[in-house]
């Protein structure tokens, strides 16, 4: 029995499936990681030190930047891809009862994952917030301010800085959403670590979760983790590839 057809057996059994997607799912969508070979923080470390909320809130030179990148962000022209669409199929088909994401780009519902059984513990990009005050809303009505010469928008309710609704290192995460990703990992009894390093605390805590609780743990991812030793199964192939194909070993099972 090959890795594929092993995740599919314990996913055909399981109880309760919760799964957590980084940034690896998306690089096939034209979106680059973070700690890869090819990854922003890997070819530019000091792009990791200008994502840190004290240096975003302290200088007005690094707001400019940010809303600049946004405007050119390839997360505008992204689609979602055959592994994103591969598990909102395992959710619609009742293997897959909850996804945590750290990814901010949206593309789990564009995909087709229902937004109530997500929850996006790293924000999400599509919406601004202010640091000060409790507006927030689509942030294209705040590229839009950008576009047109506004450089580091300020809020229009207060005057207070806006930025988009995405955590920061050194941010603390929205605690309903954290509480509710534990919540999920507490209930699972197989865990599904997809495209992520596990390297970025809490999120990456939750697998430990389920394990402690007698869960197992599978990883799909290309690099290696910290929670390598303690998975039943380990798949280092592409995720547009390897998600489709646990799919379809499933139907065929009930075929």
């Amino acid at each position: 029995m090959d890795q594929i057809e092993q995740v599919a057996e314990l996913l055909a059994g399981a109880r309760y499936v919760v799964a957590l997607s980084g940034a690896g799912i998306s690089t096939e969508s034209g979106i680059p990681d973070f700690r890869g070979p090819q990854g922003v923080w890997t070819k530019d470390p000091a792009a990791e030190k200008a994502a840190t909320i004290q240096h975003y809130m302290g200088s007005r030179e690094a707001r400019v930047n940010a809303w600049k990148h946004r405007l050119e962000s390839p997360l505008w022209q992204a689609d979602a891809n055959d592994g994103h669409r591969a598990l909102a199929e395992l959710e619609a088909t009742g293997r897959l009862h909850f996804l945590v994401t750290q990814n901010i780009d949206g593309l789990h519902q564009k995909g087709g994952f229902p937004a109530d059984r997500i929850v996006e513990i790293h924000g999400t990009v599509h919406e601004f917030r202010c640091m000060n005050c409790t507006d927030r809303g689509p942030i294209e009505r705040v590229l839009a301010r950008v576009r047109t010469g506004d450089e580091d928008p300020a809020c229009r309710s207060c005057g207070g800085i806006l930025k988009s609704a995405t955590i920061s290192f050194g941010q603390g995460l929205v605690p309903d959403d954290l509480e509710r990703a534990q919540m999920e990992a507490e209930r699972a009894d197989l865990f599904l670590a997809i495209g992520t390093t596990l390297a970025v605390y809490p999120a990456a805590a939750l697998p430990g979760i389920t394990l402690e609780r007698g869960g197992r743990l599978v990883i799909l991812n290309a690099q290696a983790t910290d929670y390598d030793r303690h998975a039943s199964i380990i798949v280092r192939e592409p995720l547009g590839q390897v998600l489709p194909a646990i799919v379809a070993s499933l139907k065929a099972r009930n075929s």
